[in-house]
């Protein structure tokens, strides 16, 4: 079997809801849809998010790379030989939501090709994921409001606060607000998208000590490496690198220098192949994970799911799955469910993603 044609097909759709945090806002999901045929008839699908204040990829450059470089690298190979494609993809600098996309279309069309589930395949250890909401930036009451709704309709009893705001008083009232309205029971950790400096998360910790927080995520640049470290030594609570950490490499080197002693995977970002190597690495040196949210789509969402309750460590904590819910649509053609504050692994072979193709047509913002 090979490679025979690769598609990178780039859609809009617009959120209901914008979501804010230290490093942007996100008001339409602009993504690209890539598509890896086979002479064998097998097609492997996954979404790709760009995230220009992130990794600094657009829609744009996500087409461009895939058409110009990566596309005529792999046509001709087999997509059995993921380990030849990841040589191949790593002479080619950046670009980590593109590579993760390929790596995990390529797992689609293995599970397609063998009769089997990429969850199977993966590791199969459980049925579903619970899922934590992300809370963006906004009022106290109003944060506190959404995360008593998600509670109510969906069951989700953790949540994610954006933070990284000044003054930062914003964000330590938001935090009192929502342990004293949602209760002990809650979970409630912290994400500052590198808004504040290290001595500014040590004052917010200091403040917020009590509230039972679980964890604070990329609280400052990972350059500010000094005052990160001390920040590390200083928390009772682990401090979890996410863009610092883009690729296993980058995830030995703050975890080693003691720059984070948390880990977040994004699927998007690592796809299955070297998100496994951040897992590894991460259990063994005994380090909390979980899964992360690159703003994903139900497609994305989907691959998040299949990896993270494919292993016992990722299953432990509870995966930011659940911001496809601010989106206007999707191109998914069977809609995510979330019940009892769990996303269920989809049946069937592959990933399991399946695509609404009139929808794909409508949105589709390359004029085919």
């Amino acid at each position: 079997m090979k490679i025979e044609r690769i598609e990178a097909i780039p859609y809009e759709i617009p959120y209901v809801r914008a979501l804010k945090f230290a490093s942007g806002e996100v008001t339409t999901a602009d993504h690209v849809l890539l598509r890896i045929h086979t002479d064998a008839g097998f097609v492997g699908q996954a979404d790709i998010p760009p995230r220009p204040y992130t990794y600094g990829e657009t829609q744009a450059s996500i087409v461009a790379v895939i058409e110009g470089i990566f596309a005529p690298a792999l046509i001709g190979m087999d997509p059995f030989r993921r380990q030849a494609v990841q040589q191949m993809l790593r002479r080619t600098v950046h670009n980590n939501t593109a590579k993760g996309a390929i790596d995990i279309a390529l797992w689609d069309i293995i599970g397609q090709a063998t009769g089997s589930s990429v969850w199977s395949l993966l590791g199969g250890f459980a049925p579903s994921m619970r899922v934590s909401h992300m809370l963006g930036f906004k009022e106290p009451e109003v944060l506190l409001d959404e995360a008593r709704r998600f509670g109510e309709d969906y069951g989700i009893t953790t949540f994610k606060l954006k933070v990284g705001r000044r003054p930062l008083a914003l964000d330590i009232e938001a935090c009192h607000v929502l342990r004293e309205g949602l209760g002990e029971n809650v979970e409630i950790y912290l994400d500052a998208n590198r808004g504040w400096t290290a001595n500014e998360a040590i004052e917010v910790l200091r403040r917020t000590e009590g509230l039972g927080l679980s964890f604070l995520e990329e609280p400052c640049d990972a350059k500010e490496a000094m005052g990160r470290r001390r920040l590390v030594q200083m928390s009772t609570i682990p401090i979890v690198g996410d863009e610092s950490v883009p690729t296993a490499g980058d995830a030995s080197r703050e975890l080693l220098s003691g720059g984070c002693n948390g880990l977040c995977i994004k699927t998007a970002r690592t796809g299955f192949t070297e998100s496994q190597e951040v897992l590894g690495l991460a259990t063994g040196l005994g380090v909390d994970v979980y899964m992360g949210n690159q703003i994903d789509t139900q497609i994305g969402t989907i691959a998040t799911v299949v990896f993270g309750a494919a292993h016992e460590a990722t299953s432990r904590r509870a995966g930011e799955l659940s911001n496809f819910l601010d989106m206007a649509d999707d191109l998914l053609a069977d809609p995510l469910v979330i019940t009892e504050g769990r996303i269920h692994v989809p049946e069937g072979h592959g990933v399991g993603a399946r695509i609404d193709e009139d929808k794909l047509a409508f949105y589709r913002v390359d004029g085919v």
